[in-house]
Order: C-alpha cells, then sequence, then structure tokens
C-alpha cells in the first residue's frame, strides 16, 4: 500500500513523540512491504512563530492532500507563553480547531484501555480495577460550545460573557450512528452521557439517541447524567463499554479516563469524518515543562498511529501487530518516568520507541 500520512509535530513534546511514533510507522512499512510518504504540516504555536497565525490555508490545502494525518500536541504554557497574549483567534489551540471543523472530523474515539501490567499506574483500588477495562469514549467533536459564539462585552461597568453551544438533530444522529456501529463490533453496550434535566440542546441529543437506537435494537443503550458518569467512571469502570457524548463533556469524561488507565500518555484517538479521513494524536497536552529533556511517553501516540493504520488504511494486521509490541515491552519491564515504578527499568522517549520497533522485528520473524 502506498499512502500518504500527514506530520503535525506540533508544539512542546510533539516533536518527540511523533519521531517515535514515524519510526514504528516505517518499521510497519520495511516488515509489511508497505509505502508511507511523510508531508509535514505547521499547526499551532511552531505556526504562529513562522506564518504569524495557528494555521494557514497553505497548510489547510497540503492537509487535504494526504490520506490521514498524525500530529503530536499544540499549544504551550498559558501562563509564560507569547503566544497567549494574541487574541483568541491566532492562538494555538485555534488551529486545532480549525483543522477538525474544516474537515470536519466530528467523531472522535478515544479508547480508554488499562493494561495489566499498569495496574499500579491507576489511582484507583485495585477490587475495581482487577482484570483491567476498556471504555471507548465516542466525543462528538465539531458542535456544542466549542464551535459556538463567544462574547466578551461590558454591560454597564461590569464585565459579561456569554457562549452559545447548539446542536442540530443530524449533527447528534450521525455520532449516534458510529457509537452503535462501535458497540455492535464490541460488548454491545451504548451509554449516551448528557445533561437533559438542565441543558436543551441535551434533550435534543436524548431524544435522537432514543430514535437511532431503533435501529440497534441488538445493542443495549442507556443514559446517564455527566455528573453521574463522572463519578460512575472512578466507581466502576468496567461497566462501560462505549460511552457517547458531546464536545465538552467527552473533553472532559476522556481526561477523567486517562488518568483511571494509568496515564494520559497512554490514551490515543482517532479524529474522523464521514469519508474514514482521519487525524490521530495522542490525548495529552504539550507538556511544555518537559520538552526537549527525552522522558515524554511516546506509546499513546504510537497507539494512534496503529489506529490509523486500522480505521484510515484498513491494515489491521499491521495495527493488532503494534499494539502486541507495546504490550510485550511493557511485560518486559521497561517504563517511561509517568508509569514508572520500583522495579522497572527506566527509559527515554526514544530508548521506548526503539524497543517498540525491535519487538515489531521479533514478532514479525517468528
Amino acid at each position: 500500500m502506498r499512502v500518504t500520512i500527514g506530520i503535525i509535530k506540533g508544539d512542546g513534546i510533539g516533536p518527540e513523540i511523533v519521531r517515535e511514533a514515524v519510526r514504528v510507522l516505517d518499521t510497519v512499512a520495511k516488515l509489511f512491504h508497505h509505502e508511507f510518504i511523510y508531508k509535514d504540516i505547521d499547526l499551532g504555536g511552531v505556526s504562529i512563530d513562522l506564518h504569524g497565525e495557528p494555521l494557514t490555508q497553505e497548510n489547510i490545502t497540503k492537509a487535504k492532500t494526504c490520506d490521514a494525518i498524525l500530529m503530536g500536541s499544540i499549544g504551550g504554557d498559558a501562563r509564560t507563553s507569547s503566544w497567549y497574549q494574541l487574541p483568541a483567534h491566532l492562538r494555538p489551540e485555534a488551529g486545532l480547531l480549525t483543522i477538525r471543523q474544516t474537515l470536519d472530523l466530528f467523531c472522535n474515539l478515544r479508547p480508554a484501555i488499562l493494561y495489566d501490567t499498569l495496574r499500579h499506574s491507576t489511582p484507583l483500588k485495585d477490587h475495581i480495577v482487577e482484570g483491567g477495562f476498556d471504555v471507548l469514549i465516542v466525543r462528538e467533536l465539531v458542535g456544542g460550545l466549542y464551535f459556538g459564539e463567544h462574547i466578551e462585552e461590558m454591560v454597564g461597568e461590569e464585565a459579561v460573557a456569554r457562549d452559545m453551544m447548539s446542536y442540530s438533530e443530524s449533527e447528534v444522529r450521525r455520532i449516534a450512528i458510529k457509537a452503535f456501529e462501535a458497540a455492535r463490533l464490541r460488548n454491545k453496550k451504548v451509554t449516551s452521557v448528557d445533561k437533559a434535566n438542565v441543558i436543551a440542546t441535551s434533550r435534543l441529543w436524548r431524544r435522537v439517541m432514543d430514535e437511532v437506537h431503533l435501529d440497534y435494537q441488538d445493542v443495549t443503550l442507556e443514559h446517564m447524567f455527566v455528573d453521574n458518569a463522572a463519578m460512575q467512571l472512578v466507581m466502576n469502570p468496567k461497566q462501560f463499554d462505549v460511552i457517547v457524548t458531546e464536545n465538552m463533556f467527552g473533553d472532559i469524561l476522556s481526561d477523567e479516563a486517562s488518568v483511571i488507565a494509568g496515564s494520559i500518555g497512554m490514551l490515543p484517538s482517532a479524529s474522523l469524518n464521514a469519508s474514514g479521513f482521519g487525524l490521530y494524536e495522542p490525548s495529552g497536552g504539550s507538556a511544555p515543562d518537559i520538552a526537549g529533556q527525552n522522558i515524554a511517553n511516546p506509546i499513546a501516540t504510537i497507539l494512534s498511529a496503529a489506529m490509523m493504520l486500522e480505521y484510515s488504511f484498513g491494515l489491521k494486521e499491521e495495527a493488532k501487530r503494534v499494539n502486541e509490541a507495546i504490550q510485550a515491552v511493557l511485560r518486559d519491564g521497561y517504563r517511561t518516568r509517568d508509569i514508572y515504578e520500583e522495579g522497572n527499568q527506566l527509559v527515554g522517549t526514544d530508548q521506548m520507541g526503539e524497543l517498540i520497533a525491535k519487538k515489531l522485528h521479533v514478532s514479525y520473524e517468528t
């Protein structure tokens, strides 16, 4: 297979973790006789420094010529970076919102898996996580509060701010279908998270979820308020199979899920449009405080690359081999700092990527 992959290295630890994911992709290409062509795309703070804006039209055009995009992390320290002295539409995250909306990447998949080898890394008690868990969060990504109108103004002598949250029936329907389709391939249970007792968009969300469910009677559907869902995730994460929710709730719950899964450095994500085109990125931030120190965990980015192989290119066997290589390295006791405990072997970002690539070779040869 010959495909073109857009590479957004981004800010902070982005270049380091993307480098290791590309190392693994190159190994996959060599072993399975594929050709991966890479195109660099500027987005975020690095784009502001180079072009004066977080995402240029030229880079949007370049992204559209790719078959999929692999991204590192966007943004910096809001307390110290000059990027955050700029108007909101010129800050790093504005570029990320723009590319999501421009490419209509409405479906965000965030698997939260606790590997048995990382049970020590979760803050949850052993009796809660014994045997591990596997939750898929399906987040609507281009609607809701983040894409509504944002107004800051003075009313008399007082500052007032307003944010508009909006969803259409069609926006809810298409993400609902994605959630039910995903559940059919898993344990056939969907938990729809909303705040229908208070918010109008949540009442629409719940009604449409019930309507779509009529076409998926083999899948169980339950509704849960977002505050209860946040509590249930830490009390009993194994009760969940697929969680589907709107943009802001999904942002918050997926970050919570990353913590109970051991580390945000272990949480990949895929953002897909209707045609299967995807942008793949780790769920964590740019971690500017550790950038350039070779201590960031690249596994979430490598797992995101594995999702790209499966979801955008249909290379399920290759994706499976990458996942198995990661688990084998973890079983061997190698850890980056975020998941390290006494008795493990501490490794840096580059060594973790190298170890996973080597395991791929061993797996292929045997």
